[in-house]
């Protein structure tokens, strides 16, 4: 393997580490989100650890609900506030900044939706559970 394939990992060993499947890692792919930083001369997709993480941050966003867009957008917009080699200066950054705010209230909005789901789950929970025992 020449040097610089040494740091990257097949996809299948992405999956194992994402807990992702092939599939979903060759639609995120497909739909923009996260692509192999490189191939082999035989075709075989190879990752990077900053790969993996952008990977790792669309599925995070996968169950909030976002649109393939929407994530894309979000994923861009961090990877370009971290860009070392050319970094947003003033508007551009700013413009940058308030657009991951936005996302940023999202998430949290959703995450508080989905806190609700779930105590209205573990109660029902409760409920079937006090059901089931006997009577003391």
């Amino acid at each position: 393997m020449a040097d610089d394939q040494r740091w990257h990992m097949r996809i299948g060993e992405v999956a194992q580490r994402t807990g992702l499947s092939l599939r979903t890692i060759r639609h995120y792919e497909d739909a923009g989100l996260a692509a192999p930083s490189a191939r082999t001369k035989g075709g075989f997709r190879l990752y990077t650890e900053q790969d993996v993480e952008r990977l790792l941050a669309a599925a995070r966003m996968r169950p909030l609900g976002f649109t393939v867009d929407e994530m894309r957008e979000v994923l861009d917009v961090t990877a370009r506030l971290a860009s070392a080699d050319d970094p947003p200066e003033g508007e551009e950054r700013e413009r940058l900044r308030a657009r991951l705010g936005t996302y940023r209230e999202a998430v949290e909005a959703r995450c508080e939706a989905l806190r609700v789901r779930l105590r209205r789950a573990e109660d029902l929970a409760a409920t079937l559970r006090a059901h089931l025992d006997p009577v003391g």
